[in-house]
């Protein structure tokens, strides 16, 4: 699945257009290497996320085409979430 599609369904970011936005300012990274938004994601694979101040690294458990708002929580863990000062 791409890695902007992912993120819109797993509801980490709302929009896919700004999930496209986010891939391509360079702030994901998928198992060490810069993401674009086409690029493909897999169970097991792991994404370093940058929110603004925040790093978020999370490992994703599953992928699925469609998921309910309470279900979706359920396609990723997050692994750590740090404070990041430019």
């Amino acid at each position: 699945m791409r890695l902007d599609k992912f993120l819109k369904i797993s509801r980490l970011i709302k929009r896919r257009t700004m999930a496209k936005e986010v891939a391509d300012q360079g702030r994901i990274t998928i198992n060490g290497n810069k993401a674009k938004a086409s690029s493909n994601v897999e169970p097991g694979d792991e994404l370093v996320i940058k929110f603004g101040q925040k790093l978020v690294t999370l490992q994703i458990n599953d992928i699925k085409e469609t998921v309910k708002k309470d279900q979706a929580e359920m396609l990723y863990n997050i692994i750590k979430e740090e404070q990041v000062n430019s």
